[in-house]
């Protein structure tokens, strides 16, 4: 089964369960790491998810994919909160508004290529945060070479 494929089986089998135990899907991932296949599903809760909640994600789904076996290749099943994750879907700039991201560009503006700020979402293919210094930066979507959640301790 190819890969985006695997992922939508896979999201459609997660989903409920992530909902029954009050979580986000955030993503779903298949990809060829080294020489093994992962299977990363990445989760969360607005407080923060636990180790617990990953346990229980992990368990729940490891029975499904055992009893619907949509994958050929082994590989290794990754529950995990979304930590420094790049944000791709539209979905994902909507959930995580107002968190701090990290915006790296393809060319530079100013000399500069990377810029950091709370993100204000997605409007219609461009990507708004509110800098440090509190000015409101746009970047199209399509000249963001990433954009990457930010952790702070």
């Amino acid at each position: 089964m190819a890969k985006r494929k695997v992922e939508e089986v896979v999201e459609e089998m997660v989903r409920p369960i992530t909902e029954a135990l009050s979580l986000e899907l955030i993503d779903v991932e298949y990809k060829k790491e080294g020489k093994n296949y992962v299977l990363r599903i990445i989760i969360d809760k607005p407080n923060g998810i636990t180790i617990d909640d990953c346990e229980n994600v992990s368990r729940e789904v490891d029975q499904k994919l055992d009893e619907l076996d949509p994958i050929e290749n082994s590989y290794n099943l990754e529950v995990q909160s979304p930590g420094e994750m790049s944000l791709k879907k539209d979905r994902e700039f909507e959930y995580f508004k107002g968190r701090e991201v990290e915006v790296k560009l393809y060319e530079a503006i100013d000399g500069k290529k990377t810029f950091e700020g709370v993100l204000l979402g997605l409007f219609d293919g461009i990507v708004k945060i509110k800098s440090l210094s509190g000015d409101v930066l746009e970047f199209s979507k399509e000249c963001t070479a990433n954009v990457k959640l930010k952790i702070r301790f």
